[in-house]
């Protein structure tokens, strides 16, 4: 072909624009001098062309020749990196082969998988490494130079090494959180626990399959692998965490790519933190520190949404401006706007703006951690994302967050000089419950409880355990083992609610360890509330509105009985509240609800507690010669919401008052701080009853194991034996006029049946069971009659209450006055140094049938028959005795 037909065809004229022609007329007219226009498109270009350079590295420069100089340091081989080749054979082709094939086979048989192209392959390789800026680093370490921050490669040795900065400062550097990224997601990759399970991996799998967004690390795990970043982590927490849950999400994309659709953000939780804080203790030194607190939540707010990410709208142009991360403490606001440069105003744009979940809640000192004489403190926490609604108030939660401040101007209104209010920024919240305590056992303590529960006489060893230090009282503390325990609470249908706790009442003389009593049992119960009557109030002990002084929103306070939401409410001096106090817990007590109507806040809050209660009677002491409402000055509503009455008499018995005064001469030896062991056992084994005590932290997992895991079921129970006991008492309630039997006295009964067979940690209730709830409630309705009808009923009921009574104390007592007036005579006939006595058999036999028991064999195989010195000759039917030589001084 010809050149003429390559050539491009000229455009014809009629294809050419009249104005464009126009234009380029008036151009080619235009004199030389005027380049104005010209100057400006050219300063256009220029600027373009500069904006270019300074994205990418600029090649043609003036010192482009430094990119062919010699470097020596780089430009030679390390000799003694390379391989000699007299160090290896030559190998033929056929025997390479078949080495590679007994390679490949011996990793198949290993489970590794090789691919070739790994030995060809460098990550250095690909373009998004920017290999001249591996270069300049290497020529600038070459020549001598130091390193800039950006361009360090952290190793294990050095990122202790803070260089001179604070521990804040150091991890906010790109080259230390580069490191810190790959050591935590190299943590997170390769923990192995003990089992061998590769854990977090493992809990990243758990928490994406449930659609959750946060997962738990063990401090103690990450000092164990990490010790670097556990050092860094309560140093410095912000930085930290937002390191840990930037690796978390990457790691969780690597896995599950479209996870991001679930949620934006993953979040990193800390537990088991070493040290744990009390409220009270927070100082300057704690200020942006990781802690972790305990305490009670007794108000939340309602979870609002908080800006997390924000943009803006300009008004006047339109233009959509951020996006702006927003802060904790202040909002972000733009000063002008890039478009139209106008300074406002500017509206949320509500479409682009991302949020979170925010709630607030004040966290109490817990009531058994004040120290006395103390006003026990709060502070706010702030929840934030998942943790949202996590707690409610009247839970008791421990708590890992960053203590920081935030300005607060009414603050500095009220003290004149600025102050900050500080708060906690939650990061993890575990709420301690009976289901956590059950967890935490280990598989040995569950074995001992296990075997503990095939003791025939558990029941007996739990009552003798409960308030080792006050004597006596076997009612009392049966009475209190039952309440702990308790019932099985049931819902018919969602409809009628039956309560399960069972509540006690404890009234009578001054001096009779009530209100000792009532604190053993907040030491003893998994969870306890302590209160007076006389210092309690009723929206105290129920729960009282307040407005919020800061949002000046109204906000729910929980009181004593919804604090102790399944757990036991422990109310002193119960006769010295007002009678309006009083019957604000009636609700409370059976229907374990707590109905609000005030301020326009119409609720009902849970309180699932037992009340166990201590009252005086009138006048100081109780008087037997009238009946239990003429004593105490406590209404018939609140009386029938109590399933045991104890009534405590301080009654004139030497005998008993001689063992009472021992024990307490005892208790005192043995508690005092210099005595030894040795003698506090041998003091305590004269004291034991028939039953061995239990260890009280032992007592304590077994009671919150049985309270967990044993829910007992009413299948092989005498209906008949309740139902003729309650006629029989409706009966007698009509006749004497004393406490009216109600409908509630059988739900008791079914209640105690159930509490006991969870002391035996028995699936069903038993007859045994059913017994022994029948003999409780008797013995508590018999105590409170008159003293005239009183040894009526006891005949009456004679067959309920000896089920399975120990006699061994009675019969004890009589023994000790029989050997007393035997010693008498033994001492006139041989003299004061006579040591050796004996009782004829038939004495005891005859005193111990005036008191309705007719079988003493028991009682000689008893522990406090033998501990007292006594042995029984069945050939001459004696009982003989050593004299011990207190027994010689108090006669």
């Amino acid at each position: 072909m010809s050149e003429a037909a390559d050539s491009p065809i000229p455009p014809t004229p009629s294809d050419v624009d009249r104005d464009d022609q126009r234009e380029i007329r008036e151009a080619l007219e235009s004199p030389v001098g005027e380049f104005e226009n010209e100057e400006a498109l050219l300063g256009d270009l220029t600027a373009q062309v500069d904006e270019e350079d300074e994205e990418g590295e600029e090649l043609f420069g003036d010192n482009m020749e430094n990119d062919y100089r010699a470097i020596p340091e780089l430009d030679q081989y390390d000799r003694g990196a390379l391989d000699d080749d007299d160090d290896y054979s030559v190998i033929s082709e056929a025997d390479r082969r078949a080495a590679e094939e007994e390679m490949r086979r011996r990793d198949r048989a290993l489970g590794i998988m090789r691919d070739d192209r790994d030995l060809l392959y460098d990550r250095s390789d690909d373009e998004d490494e920017i290999p001249r800026a591996k270069r300049r680093a290497a020529e600038k370490a070459a020549m001598g130079g130091e390193l800039e921050d950006e361009e360090m490669v952290e190793s294990i040795e050095n990122l202790e090494d803070t260089k001179g900065h604070s521990t804040k400062e150091w991890v906010s550097m790109l080259a230390p959180r580069t490191e810190i990224s790959n050591r935590f997601k190299n943590f997170l990759r390769t923990f192995v626990d003990d089992n061998g399970h590769v854990l977090y991996r493992e809990r990243i799998r758990r928490m994406c399959e449930q659609n959750q967004s946060s997962f738990i690390v063990s401090y103690p795990d990450l000092a164990g692998k990490e010790h670097v970043l556990a050092f860094f982590l309560p140093e410095a927490p912000f930085q930290m965490l937002e390191i840990f849950d930037k690796v978390a999400k990457d790691m969780v994309l690597s896995i599950y790519p479209t996870y991001e659709r679930v949620t934006n953000e993953i979040h990193v939780r800390i537990s088991d933190l070493p040290l744990v804080e009390e409220l009270r203790t927070f100082r300057k030194l704690h200020l942006n520190q990781l802690v972790r607190t305990l305490g009670v939540v007794t108000a939340t707010t309602g979870v609002l949404p908080q800006l997390s990410v924000i943009k803006y709208d300009c008004v006047k142009c339109g233009y959509i401006l951020g996006p702006f991360v927003q802060s904790q403490n202040s909002e972000v606001k733009p000063g002008s706007c890039p478009e139209c440069q106008s300074s406002g105003p500017f509206s949320i744009n509500m479409e682009q703006t991302l949020y979170r979940n925010y709630q607030k809640i004040t966290l109490h000192e817990s009531p058994g951690r004040i120290p006395a004489g103390r006003i026990p403190r709060s502070k706010d926490c702030i929840l934030l994302a998942d943790l949202c609604d996590s707690c409610k108030p009247g839970d008791e939660i421990e708590v890992t967050g960053i203590y920081t401040n935030n300005y607060d101007g009414s603050l500095n209104t009220d003290h004149g000089f600025p102050v900050f209010a500080t708060v906690i920024l939650v990061n993890h919240i575990v709420v301690k419950d009976s289901k956590q305590v059950v967890q935490s056992l280990t598989d040995e303590d569950i074995l001992v409880i296990q075997k503990l529960s095939k003791d025939p006489k558990i029941s007996d060893r739990i009552v003798a355990s409960m308030a080792p230090s006050i004597y006596g009282h076997d009612f009392i503390k049966r009475s209190l083992a039952l309440s702990l325990f308790g019932g099985q609470a049931k819902n018919a249908g969602e409809k009628h609610k039956i309560r399960g706790d069972i509540n006690v009442l404890v009234c009578g003389d001054p001096g009779t360890a009530k209100s000792q009593f009532l604190k053993y049992v907040e030491k003893i119960a998994p969870r306890a509330v302590f209160t007076t009557g006389q210092g309690a109030s009723a929206v105290g002990l129920t729960a009282y509105v307040r407005r919020n002084p800061t949002s000046h929103e109204w906000t729910l306070e929980a009181g004593a009985l919804v604090l102790a939401d399944q757990g036991v409410c422990l109310i002193d001096e119960f006769d010295k509240m007002n009678d309006q106090d009083r019957t604000s817990i009636h609700e409370a007590m059976e229907q374990q609800s707590i109905s609000i109507s005030k301020v326009g806040i119409v609720t009902s809050l849970q309180a699932r507690c037992a009340v166990i209660a201590a009252a005086n009677p009138i006048g100081g002491r109780y008087d037997s010669s009238m009946t239990f409402t003429e004593n105490v000055n406590l209404s018939e509503p609140i009386l029938s919401r109590f399933d045991v009455l104890c009534v405590v008499k301080d009654e004139f018995d030497p005998i008993q008052d001689q063992h009472l005064a021992r024990f307490v001469v005892h208790s005192h030896i043995k508690h005092h701080p210099t005595m030894e062991d040795g003698v506090q056992e041998s003091q305590q084994s004269q004291n034991s009853g028939n039953a061995e005590e239990i260890p009280q932290e032992l007592l304590k997992k077994y009671l919150v194991y049985a309270k967990e895991n044993v829910h007992p079921k009413l299948t092989n129970m005498d209906q008949d034996k309740i139902a003729k006991m309650y006629s029989q008492l409706r009966q007698e309630s009509l006749a004497t006029g004393s406490l009216p039997i109600t409908v509630r006295h059988i739900e008791s009964v079914i209640r105690m049946s159930e509490a006991h067979a969870k002391m035996h940690l028995r699936d069903s209730v038993q007859e045994i069971d059913v017994n022994m709830a029948i003999r409780m409630m008797l013995e508590g309705f018999i105590e409170a009659q008159k003293f005239s009808v009183m040894k009526k009923m006891r005949t009456t009921f004679q067959k309920y209450l000896s089920f399975q009574k120990d006699n061994a104390e009675l019969l004890f007592f009589i023994l000790r006055q029989l050997s007393l007036d035997q010693l008498v005579y033994v001492r006139c006939k041989e003299g004061p140094n006579a040591t050796h006595i004996e009782i004829i058999e038939r004495d005891l036999v005859e005193r111990a049938k005036q008191i309705n028991i007719h079988n003493v064999k028991s009682f000689y195989d008893s522990q406090l028959f033998r501990n007292n010195g006594y042995t029984y000759d069945p050939k001459r039917k004696v009982i003989v005795q050593i004299v011990p030589e207190a027994a010689v001084a108090i006669h």
